[in-house]
């Protein structure tokens, strides 16, 4: 007789001739072991949620709560049964279902712990989230179905469930295959290719462009081995994906052609390294700092905190102005005009003293002034600052210069005018009659 593993017949016949006696307190374990796991794991997940919610927590402390959320229910179950168990083998009964369950339990913590390591290193999110829960709950069914011996039947089942196109054959158990392990396999390459992101930006001899550029490569072809994977042991053969290839040809050349070129530049700005995450760019009437390069586009963050995102595309048929290409210092330019009657020198020393208010505003190259013109209104002076941080803003920094300026104009007494025109009226009646 099988104590462990598939409910066989013998199986079946040793749990029957046990007794109704037996059979009813197994089932009431079974009852109170569900039950008692049900409540335990209830409370664990307000318990663990509560203490999630803290601030300030450690991440090695988080991982151990988000792991305890998940074993809550299995381990509880698990404890229950095992103490059933044992209590049955004190009284000389055989085990052989509670066995069975054991296995089931012990398979469940198992497979949520390892689909849960995988996601840790995927960036968090509620669609993950979502998508581990499928594949931990669809793993442990096969594994389930295994366990119990029913696999085989239900494969032959769905194995004939099936259809053929040419010379290939499929199924509703190779789709139900491929979909399982596709999901399996997807998610670990995002998982690697993470994996070797981190292990990239840790890098000091890889610049930020470069580890990018190797971040998409490397999770592009992560994930198409992680597909033929899934089409090879899920029974497909790829020859005939041919007319599928032919397929998506026709379906680039009609309709994907801005996804495909969106996703060819984004390489082309990788390789050029053109623009790169922390440049300062503007794109049209968008100025501020690049902060991730996609596939198909880049993230632009203004200093309204507003997220732009441009696709790449667009950065290499389009003009674009990077700040910090390949030097991060920009000049700022800051006129001003005073009247006629006032001494420019003396203006211009109270400017080049202003320069000084502001400790973002560079000593070398040191800060200049300019006349520039002599204009309609007034005599125009320009200073000319050079900053290292545009990614900060431009604008603070001049406006606290314009200030200190104004100040300095206000107790040397020199006046910014205002726009003066000269308007001469003539007496209509000294015209000449000509006129």
């Amino acid at each position: 007789m099988e104590s462990f593993g598939a409910l066989s017949i013998e199986t079946w016949d040793a749990f029957i001739a046990q007794g109704a006696t037996i059979i009813m307190l197994k089932v009431l374990l079974l009852a109170v072991a569900g039950i008692s796991a049900f409540f335990v794991h209830r409370y664990s997940q307000q318990t663990l949620t509560s203490r999630l919610h803290h601030e300030g927590l450690p991440v090695i402390r988080k991982l151990i709560l988000n792991a305890g959320q998940r074993l809550a229910f299995p381990l509880s179950g698990l404890f229950a049964v095992l103490v059933g168990r044992l209590g049955f083998w004190a009284a000389g009964f055989e085990t052989p279902l509670l066995d069975i369950l054991v296995q089931l339990l012990l398979a469940l913590a198992f497979i949520r712990m390892m689909v849960y390591s995988l996601r840790v290193g995927i960036a968090p999110g509620p669609a993950l989230k979502a998508w581990e829960k499928v594949i931990s709950t669809s793993v442990w069914a096969i594994v389930a179905l295994h366990l119990v011996g029913w696999l085989p039947a239900v494969e032959a089942f769905m194995e004939q469930l099936a259809f053929t196109a040419g010379d290939t054959r499929f199924s509703l158990w190779m789709l139900a295959k491929f979909i399982v392990l596709c999901a399996f396999y997807l998610l670990l390459a995002i998982w690697l290719s993470g994996f070797l992101e981190q292990r990239m930006r840790k890098s000091q001899h890889i610049n930020i462009s470069m580890q990018v550029g190797l971040a998409k490569i490397s999770r592009v072809v992560l994930l198409f081995i992680a597909i033929m994977l899934a089409l090879t042991e899920a029974g497909l053969n790829l020859s005939s994906l041919t007319v599928f290839g032919g397929a998506l040809g026709v379906g680039i050349g009609f309709g994907l052609q801005k996804i495909v070129s969106n996703f060819i530049s984004g390489f082309i700005l990788l390789g050029d390294r053109s623009i790169r995450p922390g440049d300062v760019i503007t794109v049209g009437t968008t100025y501020g700092l690049v902060k991730q390069l996609r596939a198909r586009y880049i993230v632009v963050r203004n200093r309204d905190g507003v997220e732009t995102l441009i696709p790449n595309e667009n950065l290499v048929t389009s003009e674009v102005i990077n700040w910090s290409y390949s030097d991060t210092r920009v000049r700022v330019r800051v006129p001003v005009q005073i009247s006629y009657k006032d001494d420019p020198e003396e203006a211009m020393a109270i400017m080049l003293k202003a320069a000084t208010v502001s400790s973002r505003v560079l000593k070398i190259p040191e800060p200049t002034v300019n006349l520039k013109e002599f204009a309609d209104s007034g005599i125009t002076l320009e200073m000319r600052i050079w900053l290292s941080d545009p990614e900060e803003g431009i604008g603070s920094v001049r406006s606290l210069v314009n200030l200190a300026i104004w100040r300095g104009f206000k107790e040397a007494g020199i006046t910014i005018p205002y726009p003066q025109r000269d308007v001469h009226l003539q007496d209509v009646n000294a015209l000449p009659a000509d006129v």
